[in-house]
């Protein structure tokens, strides 16, 4: 199993005082812990309302989504929102790796969920930037960008004239 760059430090720390840049890693995580925490409990205290303003806008893009489909994705959706939160208070991609990702794209592939996920996950990142503000948004987006290659960003279906006809 591998562990968080923060782990990693600690446990060098059993043989030996940690070197310069080891104690570097530790003070740009104590120096940052307020933002992420400050971040965490902004997520934690907008996620209902931020989830259901993306699952109105869903509905609204995808109007013939079955029931069970639709709730599906929004907990998928809620779980991705929880495990990059936890992800980013701890600063650990291999949190989000290890916890989500691992059966995340399998879950999403056996459903054949895919295009709902993406709208949704599009949604949903929407209304972070009108729920958080943008330092918080900035913490959070590269623990959600770890999920792209899961949910790759639907392209837009293009209307030729060959379509037409």
């Amino acid at each position: 199993m591998m562990q968080s760059p923060l782990e990693g430090v600690f446990d060098e720390a059993e043989n030996r005082y940690l070197k310069p840049e080891e104690l570097q890693v530790i003070g740009q995580y104590v120096a940052s812990i307020s933002e992420r925490m400050s971040a965490y409990r902004a997520l934690r205290n907008h996620e209902i309302d931020l989830v259901q303003r993306a699952a109105d806008e869903l509905q609204l893009e995808l109007p013939s989504i079955e029931t069970t489909a639709l709730e599906r994705t929004i907990k998928y959706g809620m779980l991705i929102l929880r495990q990059c939160a936890m992800g980013m208070l701890l600063n650990d991609a291999e949190y989000v790796q290890n916890r989500l990702l691992s059966w995340l794209k399998d879950a999403i592939s056996l459903h054949q969920d895919q295009k709902i996920n993406a709208v949704f996950f599009r949604l949903i990142q929407q209304q972070l930037r009108f729920s958080l503000n943008a330092q918080q948004v900035a913490l959070l987006e590269p623990f959600l960008s770890l999920v792209d290659p899961v949910i790759p960003a639907q392209e837009e279906e293009m209307l030729t004239v060959a379509g037409i006809f």
